[in-house]
């Protein structure tokens, strides 16, 4: 059966790295980093981009979801109101959806936490001092999520993934 797993969490939090380490273990598995989607420079959201970025996500993941090469489909990305991940699975179809598992996961961590790993982003020139702020105040947002919530304060991305792993082989919580 095939999966889709969704990760999110709010910017900084480690979503493309915990994915990329997922990707490792859940083999064979395509991942997806929603802000791939949206590189445009300069950054720009407005109506058209959004119906653009949402547009192009799904395609991808019908695409990987389709294929036979991939068991695993793995997509990370903010989505901090449950909404977005709602619009996200109803542009992908339910006919495409049809018998695959469902995992909705969300990656949480302290604002101490989190303010390290932007301002690491900040010295490779990633991101500036203003994402720090933004990113602690939707924080909060994830405690209301109908997704399962993952602490990553002081472990490894692989630890990360590897809590991953084993609540979706445990089959406690299929969304």
């Amino acid at each position: 059966m095939k999966r889709l797993i969704l990760i999110s969490g709010t910017m900084g939090s480690g979503k493309t790295t915990v994915t990329r380490a997922l990707q490792k273990i859940l083999q064979p598995a395509a991942m997806l980093d929603g802000d791939w989607c949206w590189d445009i420079k300069p950054f720009t959201v407005n109506e058209e981009t959004k119906e653009m970025v949402q547009e192009n996500i799904a395609f991808l993941l019908r695409q990987f979801l389709h294929s036979s090469a991939c068991e695993n489909v793995l997509f990370c990305w903010v989505m901090d109101h449950k909404e977005i991940a709602e619009e996200l699975l109803r542009r992908i179809g339910s006919e495409t959806l049809s018998g695959v598992e469902l995992w909705q996961f969300s990656l949480l961590c302290t604002p101490e936490t989190l303010e390290t790993h932007i301002r690491q982003d900040i010295e490779k020139g990633l991101r500036t001092e203003g994402d720090i702020a933004r990113s602690i105040a939707r924080l909060p947002l994830y405690d209301a999520l109908p997704t399962v919530k993952i602490p990553v304060d002081n472990i490894t991305p692989e630890e990360s993934a590897e809590k991953i792993v084993a609540f979706i082989r445990s089959g406690k919580q299929a969304v």
